[in-house]
């Protein structure tokens, strides 16, 4: 099977189906999901918080590591160095790993890390650390052994008897399959190989049918910034209605927003910072759709104030503006182990607060960009375009 590289960019605009929540799928969602209710509390510190639905529960950090950047693209990863990357961003406080069954190398760089972490830090540190990881299978028939099969490479990859978290991804809704292969995964939560099921890149549509049909999902992780606000258009609406809570990629936009890029000049050549990564290069695209190169810059701007003025950096408070949305449990930060590090900037995250005019600032430009709800669709719909 070919690698299937899930954060990817088809740029071109595509209509839209409006889904709405009626009223009597209100009722029967609230009657199927009181157990989902209160499924954010954050826990101690607020640092992190719980995702719930029923008795299945995971606490995670509200800034997870997002580990796509070990997948290629950013630069040769030394095994040795990127394990001792994480080791240094768990002791931090951040410990909490998104990967995925196709993301390089990266399920096996956490069961190095895990036994690491199992020799050498007590065990109340190893109850702090999570391991949140996906499985984007090809559209085959979801037989029972096909799913356990799957699951179970990622549980030895990752050397974990139960996977803290599945986020399940699904490339074609017109092939329902999906429902049986969630049906099959809640099975195998319910033998212990799994502690919490959720779901990545699912439309506000499906996640509605699925959660109709009682798969008891925690999250949904899904594209979401400043520039992105995709999710709080639809699929808000429902998560707060039903407790699940979303987990967002894509929030720095790779890098983009950030000092980095501000008073450059992409239309020219070479006149800016190399788009030399995946992620540059998808997130460019994605402000291109929503309003282009000028306007970002408008953007990146009015961050800058906001930033200075509160003693923080630009990708703190595109991380924080996307954390105080609703239903959004957690954000993600991509994480380029043993080449780089942002531990220090991670953490200033939860130290700050944006007051009424840092929020009036930001909308008075964002609402100068285009729509991306009709430019591309609802969450997770560029990546299922003919």
């Amino acid at each position: 099977m070919a690698t299937l590289h899930l954060h990817s960019v088809l740029p071109n605009p595509t209509s839209f189906k409006s889904t709405k929540v009626t009223t009597s799928t209100r009722r029967r969602l609230l009657a199927n999901s009181v157990r989902c209710a209160e499924a954010t509390q954050v826990t101690g510190e607020t640092q992190r918080v719980t995702v719930r639905n029923g008795n299945d529960s995971l606490d995670i950090c509200r800034v997870l590591n997002g580990m796509w950047q070990t997948s290629g693209g950013w630069g040769r990863i030394d095994r040795d160095d990127a394990v001792e990357a994480m080791l240094r961003y768990a002791d931090a406080g951040l410990s909490t790993f998104d990967m995925a069954d196709h993301y390089g190398p990266a399920e096996d760089l956490y069961g190095i890390f895990i036994n690491r972490v199992r020799q050498e830090r007590p065990p109340e540190f190893l109850e702090k650390v999570r391991g949140l990881t996906k499985w984007v299978p090809p559209p085959v028939k979801m037989t029972s052994s096909y799913v356990r099969d799957s699951i179970n490479v990622s549980r030895k990859r990752m050397d974990v008897a139960s996977l803290d978290m599945l986020q399940f991804h699904w490339w074609d809704y017109a092939n329902t399959g999906y429902l049986d292969a969630l049906k099959h995964l809640t099975d195998l939560k319910e033998e212990g190989k799994i502690k919490t099921v959720a779901l990545t890149n699912f439309d506000t549509e499906r996640l509605q049918i699925i959660l109709e049909n009682e798969i008891p999902v925690v999250s949904n992780q899904v594209q979401h910034s400043i520039v992105d606000m995709r999710p709080q258009q639809k699929m808000a609406e429902l998560c707060q209605l039903t407790g699940v809570k979303l987990i967002t990629y894509g929030t720095v936009m790779g890098g983009l927003l950030s000092e980095k890029f501000l008073d450059t000049n992409l239309n020219i050549p070479f006149a800016g910072p190399p788009l030399n990564t995946p992620s540059l290069q998808k997130y460019k695209r994605m402000v291109d759709a929503w309003g282009g190169w000028s306007l970002f810059q408008a953007l990146l701007q009015t961050l800058k104030g906001i930033a200075s003025k509160h003693g923080a950096t630009i990708p703190n408070v595109a991380v924080k503006y996307i954390l105080d949305q609703q239903a959004v449990a957690g954000s993600m930060i991509g994480v380029r182990l043993g080449l780089s590090e942002h531990i220090q900037d991670s953490n200033a995250v939860f130290s700050l607060a944006l007051d009424e005019d840092d929020i009036s600032s930001i909308q008075e430009v964002t609402k100068k960009g285009k729509n991306l709800l009709k430019v591309i669709g609802d969450c997770g719909d560029e990546y299922r375009r003919a």
